[in-house]
């Protein structure tokens, strides 16, 4: 290298220091701690003690709250992401249609997901009150019924939450806007050249052609469900109730790691959350070959 060379080496390098620090530190630092805790009896104030695989063993064989936990959010997971990605495409096709006012419409429907989770999380707490929530007081004078417990009722409890999850449907439909923009308008001509009706339409041009958008928000949908913490912590007060109906991975994870200070253990449950997160991600990706085209292919 030249003197002019290294010089520019240095420098940059120097520019660089601080954020190469700061990864350090609050990056590489915490993950490898957080793989040797994985290992370790520990519970912040004292000295971690090795133990080895025991805290992945009593997670699988010797923990029933996490299995609870585990399926809690599995079910959320496969009802919740398709249930979003439906109703966000159907938003999307709705709101791009040319019609007066739908600029209007877009803010609105796009307003909730802006929307602070805990507030969201309060006003929903609300609206599904057994006795005096907007939901059961509307089934009460339209129909004259008596509505579910809704989270109250340990059967009712993951439904309502999925409910809730369609609330904030506008990142995903303001995404899908943008695919359906990128349609080319010429394949719908030739649809209708060809007779295609509005179904055929949809089904053979306009949901092909929004197949990597439609993989990108399953997959941020796929994340953010597993990692469901927010809403059901202020909604149950971090309890998961009733009777650990709602008792989701993080939420379990969070009250490992500072209501029982489990720290370890936290640990060995935050590993395993990652596997599971990069599992699912990866087999998406790989089925993604069969039935993700991409324009130009």
């Amino acid at each position: 290298m030249t003197t002019s060379e290294r010089r520019h080496l240095r420098n940059g390098l120097l520019f660089a220091l601080p954020y190469l620090i700061g990864v350090a530190a609050f990056v590489v630092y915490p993950l490898v701690m957080s793989v040797y805790y994985s290992f370790c009896r520990y519970n912040i104030i004292s000295s971690p003690v090795w133990i080895g695989l025991d805290n992945y063993r009593e997670l699988f064989f010797n923990d029933p709250v996490f299995l609870k936990a585990v399926y809690n959010t599995l079910y959320y997971t496969a009802f919740a992401v398709p249930l979003g990605l439906a109703f966000s495409i159907g938003l999307a096709m709705l709101l791009n249609l040319r019609t007066p006012g739908v600029a209007v419409f877009r803010t609105v429907f796009f307003l909730p997901s802006i929307v602070p989770m805990v507030a969201s999380a309060m006003l929903w707490l609300w609206v599904l009150n057994p006795e005096s929530g907007l939901v059961n007081g509307l089934l009460r004078q339209v129909a004259g019924i008596d509505g579910p417990g809704w989270l109250a009722d340990e059967h009712w409890s993951k439904p309502s939450l999925v409910l809730m999850s369609l609330w904030g449907l506008g990142t995903a439909m303001v995404i899908f806007l943008a695919g359906l923009s990128d349609v080319p308008q010429a394949l719908y001509e030739v649809a209708r050249i060809d007779g295609a009706g509005p179904w055929r339409t949809f089904r053979h041009v306009t949901l092909p052609m929004l197949t990597p958008t439609i993989l990108f928000n399953l997959v941020m949908g796929l994340i953010g469900a597993f990692q469901y913490f927010t809403q059901v912590y202020v909604m149950t007060g971090g309890r998961g109730g009733p009777v650990d109906s709602t008792m989701f991975y993080a939420l379990y994870l969070y009250r490992n790691s500072f209501y029982y200070l489990r720290m370890g253990y936290a640990c060995a449950m935050a590993w395993m959350l990652f596997v599971l997160i990069f599992v699912c991600t990866a087999a998406v990706f790989a089925s993604s070959r069969r039935w993700v085209y991409y324009h130009g292919e």
